[in-house]
């Protein structure tokens, strides 16, 4: 009775086809904004709830990391590994078409996120990341957002491009509500997830991030997350130091991700059950606890002190070694989370060391050392995540301090071109899938004919006797013969047809030159800056094998012909470029299912 009630309710919303609108959209991203918010509050007083369980005591992961024994830094993350893999394994026995990733449901997918999967998934990140695995807990945030938005779209029977925006709307609340930046939550989605900035779509995803971030704070669940106080502007001069900074992050971030990948192939090679590879991950990341527990979490009270406190170079070094191998350990066994606030860690502690370095090399700088460590995170993310004026905003939302954004753009934007050349690797692979496919469809319609101009070897002088073209028509199996002058200026074509007439007709051939037959607009010809879907058109509309590719000048000289065959294998050759970039993401769809 209450199952056929919904049906009916479903079916009447439905019908309401006002309700998918583009105004009305922005009130359904209102109320998802408002349900990113109450998700990412869930996930957090889930975990004080765990921890209160587990340990007795709640905070944050390095504080309570540190009150353990030797054992039980240990064994907590081991423990905390298995149960998250049960959970995972769990996940992935559960049968449906909807997606598994809100990632995949928006770039790729239909928008459709699965609710079982979600929530397993979800807490099998809330078990890693309680347990002290060093990953963000900012990707279980957003899922749960994403997956509250697909659920209200599923309910009113939204159509596909709804539903996927809706998502999108999900998500960037999540990332609002996670790090308390609204506008950098909604770039994000925009620039990664969803890949256009069109107003159709970023509008929604800013109202959905604008109300999470106040409903944070009416919550008072909203704190600035690295508030600064009095930072100095900086003399021109000094932002120089900045610039190298940005060639520091632009370098390292693709080695971070690629030693990330190293270590997850590495667990793939175990060939042990998802349970037993976390659970020896976890174990892994409990030796380094038990020694250094400040790489335990995401890693936000360290970064806290390296702004507010001052440390040793070596100290620094040591913390940043053991936390990408953390990461690595915790990512690589295949855990659910975010590497995002790892990555912004990392950066972190390598701009801090830069900055130490700086004050060695030029003792008279003004610039603080903490100033360095900000621009280090940005610099890096933007790096590492491809997406450089996100990163740029979200360090300027965390600090609320203006005079960061400067050498930030400096080194954020350096960072990028440098990485990008460096290696093609993204910490989200739907970011390279994506470029891929945009250089091949850029090469696809810039790609010019020119390499596949031939010579033309039928080709009579306009004065030669008519006798010579038959005798080039004898020798080639072609429909028309190309005419031009001493200047090897094009003339115009002779055409089979025009020459069987006259031997029909027994004229004397040997009276006649190949410029009294000469059809001057029979043949469209081709120019060598042509592109390819030009010259596929004019194809298209001429019956022939091939086309006479002229100069475009005044008297245009024949510069050989382009054959329709050629065309159409350069044609495919791209667009078998295209489907092999939409199979690898479909390939990494898969994969991710599989893990």
């Amino acid at each position: 009775m209450i199952r056929n009630s919904v049906q009916s309710m479903r079916r009447q919303l439905a019908g309401y086809s006002w309700l998918s609108d583009l105004p009305a959209m922005l009130c359904w991203a209102a109320l998802v904004g408002v349900l990113g918010a109450l998700s990412t509050i869930a996930f957090h007083e889930g975990m004080r709830l765990l921890q209160s369980l587990a340990t007795g005591q709640s905070g944050s992961i390095v504080g309570v990391t540190k009150s353990l024994p030797w054992y039980g830094r240990l064994l907590f993350p081991a423990v905390g590994g298995v149960i998250a893999g049960i959970l995972l394994w769990a996940a992935a026995r559960v049968s449906g078409s909807a997606n598994s990733d809100y990632m995949e449901a928006v770039a790729i997918g239909d928008g459709r996120l699965s609710i079982r999967q979600g929530l397993l998934r979800s807490l099998s990140s809330l078990f890693t990341v309680v347990s002290g695995g060093s990953i963000g807990r900012e990707g279980a945030m957003v899922h749960l957002a994403s997956l509250s938005a697909s659920t209200i779209g599923r309910f009113t029977y939204f159509s596909t491009s709804r539903l996927r925006l809706l998502v999108a709307c999900g998500a960037a609340a999540g990332v609002a509500s996670a790090y308390g930046a609204p506008i950098a939550g909604a770039l994000f989605v925009a620039e990664i997830v969803v890949g256009t900035m069109t107003m159709q779509s970023f509008g929604p995803l800013m109202v959905a991030a604008a109300t999470a971030n106040i409903v944070m704070r009416t919550t008072g669940h909203y704190q600035t997350t690295y508030a600064m106080q009095d930072m100095p502007q900086i003399p021109g001069v000094e932002v120089l130091p900045f610039i190298f900074l940005g060639l520091l992050s632009g370098l390292c971030a693709p080695l971070f991700l690629k030693f990330l990948d190293l270590v997850k192939r590495q667990f793939g090679r175990t060939n042990l059950p998802l349970p037993l590879r976390l659970g020896l991950g976890g174990l892994l990341v409990g030796c380094l606890l038990i020694f250094m527990p400040q790489v335990a979490g995401n890693g936000y009270s360290v970064v806290h002190a390296f702004l507010h406190t001052s440390w040793t170079w070596y100290a620094v070094t040591i913390v940043l070694i053991c936390k990408i191998l953390a990461t690595a350990l915790t990512v690589g066994s295949g855990a659910v989370g975010g590497v995002f606030t790892p990555a912004l860690f990392v950066g972190g502690a390598m701009g801090t060391l830069f900055g130490m370095g700086m004050a060695v090399i030029w003792p008279a700088t003004q610039v603080p050392i903490y100033m360095y460590t900000l621009v280090g995170m940005g610099s890096f993310l933007g790096a590492a995540t491809s997406a450089p004026l996100m990163a740029i905003l979200m360090i300027f939302e965390m600090t609320l301090s203006y005079q960061i954004v400067l050498p930030l753009m400096l080194a954020g934007v350096i960072a990028y071109f440098v990485s990008r050349a460096v290696a093609e690797v993204a910490m989200y692979d739907v970011t390279v899938a994506r470029e891929r496919d945009q250089v091949l469809r850029q090469r696809l319609r810039s790609t010019i004919i020119s390499d596949l101009v031939r010579p033309a070897d039928t080709v009579v002088q306009a004065t030669a006797p008519l006798s010579d073209a038959v005798q080039l028509f004898l020798e080639y199996p072609v429909r028309y013969i190309y005419v031009v002058d001493d200047d090897n200026v094009f003339q115009g074509v002779i055409a089979q047809q025009d020459l069987t007439s006259l031997l029909l007709s027994q004229g004397d051939l040997e009276q006649k030159s190949a410029g009294d037959v000469i059809r001057r607009d029979f043949v469209k010809t081709l120019y060598a800056d042509m592109s390819l879907d030009q010259a596929q058109d004019y194809f298209v509309q001429f019956r022939g094998e091939r086309l006479p590719v002229v100069s475009r000048d005044e008297q245009p000289v024949l510069l050989g012909v382009v054959y329709k065959s050629a065309v159409l294998e350069k044609y495919s050759a791209l667009k078998r470029s295209l489907d092999a970039s939409a199979e690898a993401m479909l390939d990494f769809v898969a994969g991710r299912r599989r893990r």
